[in-house]
């Protein structure tokens, strides 16, 4: 970004309007913001600045005007805005992400903040944690970082998906979580009946279910979105190896369709739980369901 000054050079302000143009017209639901985040991304600024930048009516370098409408171009295809920045906020973490792996999203934070309450009112000095399909470690890092007298364990079986995980553990350098390359069918034996807090956001989404949203169905991978015939084929799993895994009084916390928690209460409370309550997002929809160990 350069101060205002008589040049011919192009205007910020102009180029990010040219940017919203281009995305309304690719029918993305906030063409403004993604345009301002590009921007800030092509910048190296935050969004905020590029949002005074603007109004002060800065100008753009050629070469960066460029860089901005080749992003832009691609985000018009329904890239998703994480996969062309690398980035994508989850609470307080900025996680790497990309082709392969699953984009966090807002009602995952919901999720977060469920198992972060149980495993803060856990009576261990130091309770046990697990994340069961990790993706990019969005919900066992949150958990590390904002208990950190926890110990948290996660485990991914993509390599796709491990990959990202890896390069977030080390990034975030929280000593007290670890991740592991398994499948959460049979992960972590050696905490069987120690487990305090046992999240998952699984994948949910009936087989038969085609997420209209491009970047959902064009991106993000297959594992992690389609759970069988009703979308709970991995749900029943979780069931079971939640079961192993947690301790008497232990809580199980799992994400689901805003439709499913009618069906994975009976699920969870079949298979022994006790208490299976269903919790609601920021939006009102219900999103995570817990339970506890008897």
């Amino acid at each position: 970004m350069n101060p205002s000054d008589a040049s011919d050079a192009p205007r910020l302000a102009v180029a990010i309007r040219a940017a919203v143009d281009v995305l309304a017209a690719a029918g993305i639901a906030d063409p403004a913001v993604d345009a301002e985040l590009l921007a800030a991304h092509v910048l190296g600024a935050g969004r905020g600045e590029v949002q005074a930048a603007a109004l002060r009516g800065d100008v753009i370098a050629p070469d960066a005007e460029t860089r901005l409408a080749a992003l832009v171009a691609r985000r018009a295809s329904r890239e998703p805005l994480q996969h062309i920045t690398g980035t994508a906020p989850f609470r307080h973490l900025e996680l790497r992400v990309g082709p392969g792996v699953f984009v966090p999203r807002p009602e995952t934070e919901i999720v977060a903040q469920v198992a972060i309450d149980a495993l803060r009112a856990a009576a261990s000095p130091s309770p046990i944690a697990v994340d069961l399909g990790t993706g990019s470690g969005a919900i066992a890092l949150a958990m590390a970082t904002e208990v950190p007298h926890a110990e948290v364990h996660a485990a991914e079986n993509s390599v796709a998906a491990f990959v990202w995980a890896k390069e977030n553990f080390a990034q975030v350098g929280a000593a007290n979580a670890r991740v592991v390359f398994a499948d959460l069918a049979d992960a972590f034996p050696e905490l069987d009946g120690q487990v305090s807090v046992v999240a998952s956001n699984p994948p949910y989404v009936p087989d038969d279910a085609i997420p209209r949203d491009p970047e959902v169905r064009l991106f993000d991978p297959p594992a992690a979105l389609y759970g069988g015939p009703d979308g709970l084929d991995v749900v029943r799993v979780l069931s079971g190896v939640g079961l192993r895994l947690a301790h008497p009084g232990g809580t199980i916390v799992i994400e689901h369709g805003e439709w499913q928690g009618p069906a994975i209460r009976a699920l969870l409370a079949a298979d022994g739980w006790r208490a299976a309550v269903t919790h609601p997002d920021l939006t009102l929809r219900d999103r995570v369901t817990t339970a506890i160990r008897p």
